[in-house]
């Protein structure tokens, strides 16, 4: 402890020295990074009162919390709070978890390492399948346990398959679960893939194609084209890209998706003060420019799902149906540390075709319907195909 607090102390005393602000400390290469010119200047650019502050708040920690904490303990926590403070999505990546995030790409469908089983006794859900020594196991979580939420979402009255889809999304993104109102919200991160077919199509009995893409993956675009030329020869009358609970994927292939149906325009663009700013217009062509189009969303849908619906939407060129989605509009990026770990951080925001931020702003439908729970689903998309034939 004397030694911890003489370090402080000496770095303290060192930053001091320098005036107003701290902009180096001398460390050993085996513990730090060698800092190039860009870091040591926003380094350059903390004010000394701040790091002062810290040391202050730090030893109050140190002496006077509860339990006793150890040195590293207490900066990762640190670490973990300057990180995971900027926005919902930003984090600290332990080496184990870096190295798991790696091996999958954005388009990567996941859940958590248990299922959802509906109790008819006691009307709940609860825990099943959930293994010793899993993630979940070791926050504490039980199977048998019943579960209250999951993200913004009461389980009360919801059927298995809305259920079900509450447990997927991106892999690595993280699902807030509540088991009871008045217990705190735990953090898991979907962490087991799936293997799910990238679109599933539906022809109704009113000729309209239903397209559920449920996430954007690199052939997105080609299998869509695929899709819409092989139904053309069966009177199709219209298509519905159904992207409810698609948690986004490849921006690259949302771009390529939209290219698809507009001939001119732009299709979103990024604005990042690291990365620069980038715009993506659509190429000029006229292949499904006669193909009438709808869209459906639900508030799961996400980023790169609403960079294509607002795209759609605001150029006019789909009826968008269901409820306001997400609002997950960001660029991350990986900075990967010489521990083996790694910070996952937003670098950028998404724009709209008219310069509206997707993030923490989501899309609204041009038609506001929800899925019913007591209707079946069929019945669901039919009614949502009618309504967007009656629009142009």
């Amino acid at each position: 402890m004397v030694k911890t607090w003489k370090s402080i102390a000496v770095l303290t005393g060192l930053l001091a020295s320098l005036g107003h602000t701290a902009w180096a400390v001398e460390a050993s290469s085996a513990d730090f990074d060698v800092l190039d010119a860009d870091e040591v200047q926003a380094v350059g650019e903390i004010p000394i009162e701040s790091i002062e502050q810290f040391v202050q708040i730090y030893g109050i920690v140190k002496e006077n919390y509860v339990d006793s904490k150890s040195d590293d303990a207490l900066f990762l926590q640190a670490i973990k709070g300057l990180v995971s403070g900027l926005d919902r999505y930003s984090r600290y990546l332990s080496p184990e978890e870096y190295k798991q995030l790696i091996q999958f790409t954005e388009a990567d469908i996941a859940t958590v390492d248990f299922k959802l089983t509906f109790d008819h006794y006691s009307q709940q859900w609860m825990i099943s399948d959930l293994k010793e020594n899993s993630d979940a196991a070791k926050l504490g979580l039980k199977n048998g346990d019943p579960i209250y939420k999951l993200d913004t979402q009461e389980l009360k009255g919801l059927n298995a398959e809305l259920v079900k889809e509450l447990l997927f999304g991106a892999m690595g993104s993280v699902l807030q679960l509540q088991l009871k109102p008045e217990t705190p919200v735990l953090s898991i991160v979907r962490n087991k893939k799936l293997e799910v077919a990238d679109i599933e199509p539906i022809f109704l009995p009113n000729q309209v194609l239903v397209l559920k893409v449920k996430v954007f993956q690199q052939d997105t675009a080609t299998e869509i084209k695929r899709y819409i030329e092989e139904y053309a020869g069966r009177r199709m009358k219209a298509v519905v890209l159904d992207l409810r609970n698609n948690p986004g994927g490849l921006l690259s292939s949302a771009v390529e998706t939209a290219d698809l149906f507009l001939n001119k325009g732009v299709i979103v663009s990024t604005k990042s003060r690291s990365e620069g700013n980038q715009q993506f217009q659509a190429l000029p062509s006229s292949e499904f420019a006669n193909l009438k189009l709808g869209l459906l969303i639900n508030r799961r849908s996400a980023s790169a799902a609403e960079v294509f619906t607002a795209a759609m939407k605001e150029h006019k060129r789909a009826w968008v149906m269901g409820e306001k989605s997400y609002g997950k509009g960001v660029v991350q990026k990986l900075f990967p540390l010489a521990n083996g770990a790694a910070i996952q951080m937003t670098v950028a925001h998404y724009f709209t075709p008219n310069g509206h931020m997707i993030d923490g702003q989501g899309i609204n439908p041009n038609q506001n319907y929800i899925w019913p729970a007591e209707m079946k689903e069929e019945t669901y998309l039919l009614n949502v195909s009618e309504q967007m034939l009656k629009h142009d």
